[in-house]
């Protein structure tokens, strides 16, 4: 089975300043089989582009309220007269400061929460039956189980 994708291409601005901010193209992915993760992917004028993964419940959250703290901090706001989201990045690299338009990031994390809605992510990721198959009790035969080396006072021991 294919995992659940939700992507969005979507035009963001990187606030230099108050009064100016640069257009910067960006992809959203969010991935069914990494269901507690969002990705964004930038693409400046470089070879290579700039990949960000952060907590889904960060956006979520974000496009609400103030949250975050640390390398990403997301929050609601208005620009221009419309609803954004912006989302402050840093990282040793540097810090960036980036406008979402509104509507179409909360309809694009509305479809994230309907591929997979809050409280479902862990089963996507299979660990209850990774920890089953982990904690199953062995056969007898396995060489891996079995001791060795016999304690001193088992049957047939002198």
């Amino acid at each position: 089975m294919r995992p659940t994708v939700v992507e969005r291409e979507l035009q963001l601005h990187l606030v230099l300043s108050p009064e100016r901010s640069v257009p910067v193209p960006a992809r959203l992915s969010y991935r069914g089989d990494d269901p507690y993760a969002v990705h964004i992917t930038f693409h400046v004028d470089s070879d290579v582009p700039v990949h960000w993964t952060f907590a889904r419940e960060l956006l979520v959250e974000g496009v609400f309220r103030p949250c975050g703290q640390g390398d990403v901090r997301v929050w609601p706001s208005r620009a221009g007269g419309r609803d954004v989201v912006r989302m402050s990045l840093s990282s040793p690299d540097g810090e960036a400061l980036l406008e979402a338009p509104g509507s179409p990031v909360s309809a694009w994390v509305e479809r994230t929460l309907r591929a997979v809605p809050p409280g479902a992510e862990g089963e996507r990721l299979g660990l209850d039956h990774a920890l089953a198959e982990l904690l199953d009790p062995a056969s007898a035969d396995d060489p891996w189980i079995r001791d060795p080396w016999p304690s001193d006072d088992s049957p047939g021991r002198q």
